[in-house]
């Protein structure tokens, strides 16, 4: 995947309980930030989904790479990171993130995080409130949220069904055509905007060996919770944004939920003719905004 990355961005390796996780960094020019510089850490988690990889990002954290220490990882079982065989669980991931913020960042970080990985953020700074500074989320869910199940559209009936579940993801997510109309049909707003680097980075992260395992984990929704059941204990400063054509998680729930801690979400911003992946379909504002913020 680092053949995805913007220049000047180079892989490195964090451990954790379920195995490495590869993330992105700068290392070389045009970056000229050293080693021993004291930035404040900027880590950016990417959504779920068949081919989710670091790359959601890389549109964006390119314009913080001089002031910020940017930290982009690809989540265990996606991208270039290890991919265990398992039946993944939402502790899995509040476990290993957990894990990779303490061991890549020695004081508070600020994390951008969206969708379901925006949802674990929220409950890993509940639990660890020490290890951030402030969030920054795109369409944070739980993808269970007010109960409403929002993220399955298949039968589970089928998706848990071992042959045909691999049959799915083997149709819907490993070849260029399923790929493209993924991203035009539920992650982008204008169909336009899907480029052909896009499908190639998804396409690379979804043939992953046993990249499947984590996918088909969040098709059959074991990886949702009901968000608005932790949102109230949320103490760390957050910002939260929504793309107003958000598919699965609407940008009407978004606000019910920021309405639930106003003294922690402290700005909700909707962008209009956005999907729930405005900072890849729309860069340029996702940056603007989180420039603002972290003014």
């Amino acid at each position: 995947m680092l053949q995805f990355q913007p220049p000047g961005f180079g892989q490195k390796v964090a451990n954790t309980s379920l195995g490495s996780m590869v993330y992105y960094t700068p290392v070389a020019p045009p970056w000229t930030v050293a080693e021993e510089e004291e930035l404040p850490h900027l880590i950016f988690l990417h959504n779920f989904g068949g081919g989710a990889s670091a790359y959601e990002w890389s549109k964006v954290y390119p314009a913080f790479a001089t002031t910020h220490r940017v930290i982009a990882p690809d989540l265990i079982g996606w991208g270039k990171s290890a991919h265990p065989i398992r039946d993944y669980q939402v502790s899995d991931y509040l476990t290993t993130l957990t894990e990779f913020i303490s061991q890549v960042a020695d004081s508070p970080v600020i994390v951008v995080a969206s969708s379901l990985t925006g949802a674990l953020a929220v409950r890993i700074a509940i639990e660890h409130p020490e290890l951030f500074k402030a969030l920054f989320l795109v369409c944070p869910s739980g993808f269970d949220d007010f109960g409403q199940n929002a993220g399955r559209r298949l039968p589970l009936n089928i998706v848990r069904t071992p042959l045909l579940s691999s049959l799915i993801y083997t149709l819907g997510a490993t070849n260029d055509v399923a790929v493209r109309n993924f991203l035009v049909q539920f992650l982008f707003a204008k169909a336009e905007r899907v480029t052909e680097e896009m499908v190639a980075a998804y396409l690379a992260s979804a043939q992953q060996p046993n990249a499947e395992y984590a996918a088909l984990a969040f098709l059959r929704g074991d990886l949702y919770f009901d968000l608005p059941l932790y949102i109230d204990r949320l103490t760390v400063p957050t910002t939260v944004v929504w793309g107003e054509e958000a598919q699965f998680t609407r940008a009407d729930l978004g606000k019910r939920l920021a309405r639930l801690n106003p003294k922690a979400i402290q700005d909700f911003q909707v962008i209009p003719e956005t999907g729930v992946l405005p900072h890849l379909e729309q860069p340029a504002i996702v940056i603007g905004l989180l420039e603002r913020y972290l003014r």
